[in-house]
């Protein structure tokens, strides 16, 4: 068998992964090994940034993840596309850059994080960040991270300005940017895009590195699990194009395989609830009973209305249309095809009593039916979509191996809605979109409700709905998560797997609660903080 050595070995080349490898490698010191199950994330689709809703249901982008019956939702099953490429979840979301409230990240270090309150990750978000802002003197830049955040409300389409107008009719403040240091208002949506093509995390930190010799990219490798000596771990099984392979690990392996992935391979691995190890015939190695445990995500209710004034559907409902959009998109990469799916959102508080924003809005100027096969086929005439997610869900479910087969999908358990919390939320979402609908600043645009008709339903029917109808937002985190022992959590605030040597986990995974936005921007935040910590305990 062929065994590599590297100081080194970063599972996953994904929001985390590609940070890592960039900083890890930085200086020289260290040899890096990059082992990434996908492929290049060189395509059309995946740079286009419109193109997300195409990239969601590729199958040879996403590992193809469903949950199981989920009671909580009408024991419905759940699509869970997760990046499986070059970028991971980065080269396929809807590239919102949201960094999430302070109270999300003080909670963090309640929770045992200590060193990741809201003032430590601040400072870390400013080294990652460089803004492309639309001023009246044109287009500014400001910072000078890798990670480019680019305000396009000057290319969006001139129908999300009522978004906004109502907002205003709701009583609910109109920032210029979600992302200042403020609790909650309505604003354009911030992008990971630059120059009108999608800026992922390997754009933003792994390709600038693979210049460097000491560092080393493998797609196409599924790993099987990590190798474990006394207590130690020295690196991990791999195999690519049909054959096994060893990677071993001077210094540290790091999963950055994500929410689904990480918890999976340390349950393969022998680190997890020794009675789900044990019947499976699996050797443990730790008994960690939180590992796959404490899963958190996002749900979204969308409702769509008919609009009597042009919108996105003017475009892409129309051959005509998406012609000449295309066109545009390719001679200057600007239009609408240059622009994300979110145009306006931000938080805001279900009760105006409420000490801090609870649910997260996205208005969308276009309307859509989803096929059997998850893709989204825009409405023919003018419409669009109002959607709300409850920020801080409570109920938390579980990620679980089936087998002791790497490449059998373990059992995705969300338990939604099974707090009376979650549900009182879900009712909530649905009233404050009903006090948007109101407004006279919609109203004067619409001309008809899609069913089913959201401005007629009580609490009842607003839960039911939830039920039937909310979906993901892709945001599952939590499942490796930082805390005070393994009692409660997998990992210490450095991101050392509780008991064990030479391993951690830096993704989503190891959230020690949901962030109240989109994931992303924390994940990639998480990585580049986890990178000072390995740097610091290697020196």
């Amino acid at each position: 068998m062929q065994v590599l050595e590297f100081d080194y070995v970063i599972v996953g080349a994904g929001s985390a992964g590609c940070v890592l490898a960039n900083r890890l490698s930085e200086s020289g010191k260290y040899t890096v090994l990059v082992l990434e199950s996908g492929g290049s994330d060189a395509r059309f689709w995946v740079k286009v940034p419109l193109g997300y809703a195409i990239n969601v249901t590729n199958p040879l982008l996403n590992w193809g993840y469903h949950t199981a019956p989920d009671p909580g939702l009408n024991a419905r099953v759940m699509s869970w596309p997760r990046g499986r490429v070059v970028g991971g979840s980065s080269s396929i979301n809807a590239m919102a850059y949201v960094r999430g409230l302070p109270h999300d990240f003080n909670d963090w270090a309640s929770a045992g994080a200590q060193g990741w309150d809201w003032d430590a990750v601040r400072a870390v978000y400013d080294r990652c960040e460089s803004h492309a802002d639309c001023t009246p003197q044109g287009l500014q830049m400001r910072g000078d991270g890798p990670v480019v955040v680019s305000d396009l409300s000057d290319q969006m389409s001139p129908f999300s300005k009522h978004f906004l107008d109502a907002a205003r009719d709701a009583g609910h403040p109109v920032i210029p940017d979600m992302n200042n240091d403020v609790e909650g208002g309505i604003s354009y949506y911030r992008s990971t895009v630059r120059n009108g093509l999608r800026w992922s995390s390997a754009d933003a930190f792994l390709r600038p590195a693979q210049r460097r010799a000491n560092l080393h990219v493998m797609c196409n490798a599924d790993v099987d699990r990590v190798t474990c000596e006394d207590g130690t771990v020295t690196g991990v099984l791999f195999h690519r194009g049909g054959q096994q392979r060893q990677a071993t690990a001077r210094r540290e392996v790091i999963l950055c395989a994500g929410a689904v992935n990480s918890p999976k391979l340390l349950q393969l691995s022998g680190f997890g609830p020794a009675d789900l190890l044990r019947s499976h015939g699996i050797s443990v190695q730790q008994d960690l009973p939180q590992v796959g445990q404490g899963l958190q995500d996002h749900l979204a209710v969308s409702y769509q209305f008919l609009a009597n004034q042009a919108t996105l559907n003017t475009i892409f409902g129309r051959r005509a249309g998406r012609l000449l959009a295309g066109l545009r998109y390719l001679l200057t990469r600007t239009g609408p095809l240059a622009v994300p799916v979110n145009q306006v959102g931000g938080f805001v508080r279900s009760d105006p009593r409420g000490n801090v924003p609870d649910l997260q809005l996205y208005f969308n100027p276009v309307s859509y039916t989803i096929s059997k096969t998850g893709a989204a086929v825009v409405d023919h005439t003018a419409g669009y979509q109002i959607s709300a997610q409850p920020c801080r869900p409570n109920s938390t479910g579980s990620i679980e191996i089936t087998s002791t087969m790497p490449q059998d999908a373990p059992c995705i358990t969300p338990q939604s809605l099974s707090t009376a919390e979650d549900r009182v939320a879900a009712v909530r979402a649905g009233r404050t979109l009903q006090r948007f609908a109101q407004t006279a600043s919609l109203q004067a645009v619409t001309a008809a409700a899609k069913a089913p008709d959201l401005r007629v339903m009580d609490d009842a029917a607003l839960l039911d709905d939830f039920r039937q109808r909310a979906s993901t937002v892709y945001h599952p985190c939590c499942t490796c998560r930082m805390g005070h022992s393994k009692h409660d959590s997998v990992l210490d605030a450095k991101l050392r797997v509780h008991g064990v040597s030479g391993l951690r986990v830096a993704d989503a995974s190891a959230f020690p609660n949901i962030t109240s936005g989109n994931t992303n921007a924390p994940t990639m935040m998480l990585a580049m903080r986890a990178a000072d910590l390995i740097l610091e305990d290697a020196r």
